[in-house]
């Protein structure tokens, strides 16, 4: 019955397959240039799969930083998540051992399958989540692991790749811009950072960037979200 459910979640999945892979990809050859190999890239794309948040304990592990940071940097990253849970909690309720992966596996992408798509005919809710959810992780997995071993081999000198993730926000940036709606949220976080840059330091910003950026993202969420209805 399973091995059905990965055939009928399978069609869903492929724009993420696409999409995880190469960036995947990209994560395992920064992990390699880190100098962690394969080993590593299975174990943190296996255990951590967090998409940003793997690409920023990257610079973590380089930079010697302590846990509390780390849990800090964590939260903050993945603070949508819990958004996320909340919206996926009266579907989950029902899938009894199945929940606690469905809940570690709940990324941007999968959510947004799990959102889109009703449950297949003849398929049981926790089958065709938990399909979703493993397909997904497979592919991040894949990505990570075949980066790693084609860091160690590839000829050429990769050194700044490490910008590619800046290029992937700075075209994210972009796209926030031409939406009008998201203008003001978009303002509020380039300000906080350049602000916390001014104040903290090159190497010390990102934390209280992200920290006042969700600070003004609650405070104003009222007048913001009068903005975005009005856009």
């Amino acid at each position: 019955m399973f091995r059905r459910a990965l055939k009928l979640a399978f069609p869903h999945t492929l724009p993420v397959m696409a999409g995880y892979l190469f960036l995947g990809l990209g994560f395992g050859v920064l992990l390699s240039q880190a100098g962690y190999g394969a080993f590593w890239a299975l174990m943190m794309s296996g255990g951590i799969y967090a998409g940003a948040m793997q690409f920023v304990t990257i610079d973590l592990l380089l930079t010697g930083a302590g846990l509390v940071q780390a849990a800090l940097m964590t939260l903050l990253v993945n603070a949508r998540h819990l958004v996320y849970g909340l919206t996926m909690a009266s579907r989950y309720q029902n899938t009894g051992g199945a929940k606690p992966y469905l809940a570690f596996a709940l990324t941007d992408e999968t959510f947004a399958l799990l959102a889109t798509f009703p449950v297949p005919e003849g398929l049981e809710a926790k089958q065709y989540y938990t399909a979703v959810s493993a397909l997904n992780q497979a592919y991040w997995v894949m990505g990570s692991l075949l980066g790693s071993l084609l860091g160690q081999v590839l000829p050429f000198d990769l050194s700044g790749i490490e910008f590619s993730m800046t290029a992937l926000f700075v075209v994210m940036l972009v796209e926030q811009w031409r939406n009008k709606a998201a203008r003001p949220s978009m303002l509020v976080g380039v300000l906080s950072a350049l602000l916390c840059r001014i104040f903290f330091g090159e190497n010390n910003f990102t934390l209280p960037a992200m920290a006042l950026i969700c600070l003004a993202l609650l405070l104003g969420r009222k007048q913001l979200g009068t903005q975005e209805g009005a856009a």
